[in-house]
């Protein structure tokens, strides 16, 4: 090759990177670097969504190998709510969007893992994203569809019994068992109609066994069994103090994924939607009891977790319902901004009046609810790398 031939190839390869660029500029807008390996986006273009009407998008693209990604609970535990900005703030958070679904007291309606610890299973298998810290190697991402369901196992007087846990750190319902890890709060929060076991200690073993109290204090190293209602099945009546237990969670993977994947998991969060995984859009819902009409195919404000060609962590928070400003996006659209950003796999996360994102201690898109930023139950929030808890 001549140099001649060398230098045209140059100029043509360095015109086509510029043309790149400046594609990706036209939709995407200039990055703004707010930290190591975090750039901040917005993006107004019209062409994301189907049909007419404005959009307003806000994006963060973050770099495994110089910042982390991890879930983090409102107020430290996983009940009650908290503003997205006090939540970034409390764990000094370069930026943060709110996370799953939950209920008016907090307590998150899917599956949910924080700092290695499951605090919400889930029976149904729904979207979530696993994130994983290797000593030593950048952060790891995996999304599948996926249910997990927590088993009491123990022995007395040498018969041996299984119990299955009707719901970790969830609201007590009578006839049920339920599990209170130390995320949940200082104590169980139940009424006095029920029996609860204490349990702590190497090996787990229940300390102190208490019916008709409620409002157990959880052991900071241990948990507590509670059960609704005034006589106990024969399983549970056979549970009394210083009987040793076990507790184990069966994982329910839509790839077939092995348990190793999700029990040394550091955080999984649920969505609801998976809209695609190792490069596939996902178009079955039925696992994750989605509306098609209302839900995937109404526009909504909308946030979005992915990943993308390159391994860079995307967040997203579409406005919508302002319809002189953002008019939010279906599931369709949210396909059409993963092709944008080049994403293998992706989550729909809590949306409507929740969607919201933290950048520098400031909300930088605008929420639909009327009242301001929605206060959340969990978030994704983005720390420098090594500040993950």
């Amino acid at each position: 090759m001549t140099t001649f031939h060398r230098t045209i190839g140059a100029v043509l390869l360095a015109y086509l990177a510029g043309c790149a660029s400046k594609s990706e500029r036209s939709w995407l807008g200039a990055a703004d670097a707010i930290a190591p390996g975090v750039e901040f986006y917005r993006s107004a273009d019209e062409t994301l969504v189907e049909g007419t009407g404005p959009i307003a998008v806000s994006l963060l693209k973050i770099d495994p190998a110089q910042a982390q990604v991890a879930v983090a609970l409102s107020n430290d535990e996983v009940v009650d709510l908290e503003p997205l900005v006090d939540i970034a703030a409390r764990r000094g958070a370069v930026a943060a969007v709110n996370g799953g679904y939950f209920n008016a007291n907090g307590e998150p309606l899917g599956l949910l893992k924080v700092a290695g610890e499951l605090v919400s299973d889930g029976t149904a298998a729904k979207g979530v994203v696993i994130v994983s810290n290797p000593p030593g190697a950048r952060q790891m991402f995996v999304f599948d569809q996926l249910a997990a369901k927590m088993t009491l196992t123990f022995t007395a007087d040498g018969q041996s019994w299984t119990v299955p846990i009707d719901g970790v750190d969830t609201t007590r319902e009578r006839g049920r068992l339920m599990l209170y890890t130390p995320a949940y709060h200082a104590d169980t929060d139940t009424a006095p109609t029920g029996t609860e076991w204490v349990l702590d200690g190497q090996p787990l073993h229940v300390t102190a066994m208490r019916p008709g109290v409620g409002r157990s204090r959880i052991p900071r190293h241990g948990a507590v069994l509670s059960y609704g209602g005034t006589t106990l099945p024969p399983a549970l009546t056979a549970l009394t103090e210083d009987v040793v237990v076990t507790m184990t969670t069966t994982w329910k993977s839509a790839r077939g994924l092995p348990p190793e994947t999700f029990e040394s998991a550091s955080d999984i969060l649920a969505g609801a939607g998976l809209l695609r995984r190792d490069g596939i859009a996902v178009s079955d819902w039925k696992s994750e009891g989605l509306a098609v009409d209302a839900f995937t195919a109404a526009r909504h404000p909308r946030t979005l977790v992915g990943i993308d060609r390159g391994g860079q962590v995307w967040l997203a928070a579409v406005d919508g319902r302002l319809p002189t400003y953002s008019v939010g996006m279906t599931f369709a659209d949210l396909e059409r901004l993963a092709d944008r950003l080049q994403l293998t796999d992706a989550l729909n996360l809590d949306g409507g009046g929740s969607t919201t994102m933290v950048v520098r201690g400031q909300i930088v898109n605008k929420p639909s609810d009327p009242l301001g930023a929605r206060p959340v139950s969990d978030a994704l929030i983005v720390v420098g790398r090594g500040r993950v808890e």
